[in-house]
């Protein structure tokens, strides 16, 4: 399948993924410049602001609107065009096509119509802010933009909170405190952190810390603009271990002696989550079911 789609007939078309500036407007390649001038059609997400960076390089390609409402319909007909040979550019508003953008589906048609695919690789809001976040980067995964209503962005979390590879995720600016809020529950206030805003642009800063800093720093003076969160990945239990000088906290055995000493069980796990650095809720979860093995004992 792959090599199929890959395969190109003499004279076919070629669909060129171009990556455009995240921000600043000199991070364009002389390639993709050169692209953009020689294509046939430039398929962008908005047709105005694409305008803006061809005028500023003196392109004059035809443009044809391309976002996430109209690709369904307008997939067949830019696929006709290629198989018929021409040669057309995709390119969003920021970025690489595909990635937290549209352009899957057109490339993924393309493939299966057996067009060429070429990448016209450039500026990554990922990679810089990996770059510059001061976390492992050996490993990381990309989780994109995570669900904005409560219920759904704890469930994603919840289940990222053992992944052990550095953790990077878009957000919103006007969400980003909620959103730390939401994974210091999930991850453990403990969790290095960075928030990577405006990445590229003239107030572009970088802001490091636990999780449960950046949340009260983001609580007090609300984000602008572009976001990139980039979270430390899940430290094993040997890690956990050392960090807190080696000494192993029996967690029902804590748990007890801190209802004895009067608090209620949601303030104990907080206390008990701040001290290993294991998620609250996993703390709290783990009482939860502790208390029920005891109750069914008797």
């Amino acid at each position: 399948m792959a090599q199929r789609a890959n395969r190109q007939t003499e004279g076919g078309g070629i669909l060129y993924v171009v990556a455009t500036p995240i921000g600043n407007p000199d991070d364009i390649s002389a390639r993709a410049i050169r692209t953009l001038a020689e294509v046939g059609l430039i398929a962008c997400e908005d047709t105005r602001r694409t305008g803006q960076m061809l005028a500023r390089h003196q392109i004059d390609t035809p443009t044809v609107s391309h976002f996430e409402h109209n690709e369904g319909r307008r997939v067949p007909g830019l696929v006709d065009r290629l198989k018929a040979g021409e040669k057309i550019a995709l390119v969003t508003d920021a970025g690489t096509p595909a990635i937290s953008d549209p352009g899957f589906r057109l490339v993924r048609a393309a493939l299966e119509a057996n067009v060429r695919v070429v990448a016209i690789p450039g500026a990554s809001a990922v990679i810089a802010a990996l770059s510059v976040a001061g976390i492992p980067t050996d490993r990381f995964t990309f989780e994109g933009f995570i669900p904005p209503r409560d219920a759904a962005r704890a469930k994603a979390l919840e289940d990222l909170r053992r992944e052990p590879r550095t953790i990077v995720f878009y957000e919103a600016a006007r969400r980003v405190a909620d959103t730390l809020a939401a994974m210091a529950t999930a991850f453990g206030e403990s969790r290095d952190a960075a928030v990577v805003c405006e990445i590229t642009k003239t107030y572009e800063r970088t802001i490091r810390g636990t999780l449960g800093e950046l949340e009260q720093r983001f609580r007090a003076t609300p984000a602008l603009g572009e976001i990139v969160i980039v979270v430390a990945g899940a430290p094993d239990e040997a890690s956990r271990n050392a960090d807190a000088g080696s000494v192993t906290i029996d967690l029902r055995e804590a748990l007890e002696v801190l209802r004895e000493a009067g608090l209620g069980l949601k303030q104990a796990s907080a206390v008990i989550a701040k001290l290993t650095g294991v998620a609250r809720r996993e703390v709290y979860q783990d009482a939860l079911k502790s208390r029920d093995d005891e109750s069914s004992d008797d």
